[in-house]
């Protein structure tokens, strides 16, 4: 999955408009042009389509952060420089205050099937020996069960 894919992904899930994307970004004390959020949107084969590159998905996530969970006290977090699946799905998991068990139900949504000891893998130091590299199967599935939970109320397969 690129950045712009998960960009574009949480985009519908939650419904947000360029302009509260433009705001997701000032959360996270990034100003960005309504033009840039546009162009991160667009098709890949748009002419006018710009990348994402992992430190503007990091700023966009820790806004994400705020806006869903609201501002920690201190400085705001420094954006990763480089993105993996696993902070994308540990920031999404921080942004939408889930709980393990939460984070399989929404799994379980879409009939992808995760152990808690699996789960807990994704989210261990990168050192440690039982870490797991979260695939872009693994990701794609969460915020699949994401939008069926968020955006189509939980059902599966309805329009």
């Amino acid at each position: 999955m690129t950045n712009n894919d998960i960009l574009r992904r949480l985009r519908y899930v939650f419904d947000f408009k360029d302009s509260e994307i433009v705001e997701i970004f000032a959360l996270a004390d990034k100003q960005v042009k309504r033009t840039d959020v546009s162009n991160w949107l667009k098709p890949d084969e748009d002419l006018a389509f710009q990348k994402c590159d992992d430190i503007i998905l990091a700023i966009f996530l820790n806004g994400l952060i705020v806006q869903k969970r609201g501002k920690k006290d201190g400085p705001p977090s420094e954006p990763e420089k480089v993105l993996n699946n696993n902070i994308i799905f540990m920031k999404l998991k921080i942004a939408l205050n889930l709980k393990a068990e939460e984070v399989l139900e929404i799994l379980n949504l879409v009939d992808f099937d995760l152990s808690k000891h699996e789960l807990s893998a994704l989210f261990r130091n990168k050192e440690h020996v039982h870490y797991r590299e979260c695939q872009d199967q693994l990701l794609r599935n969460f915020l699949n069960g994401v939008q069926v939970k968020y955006r189509d109320g939980g059902r599966v397969g309805e329009e």
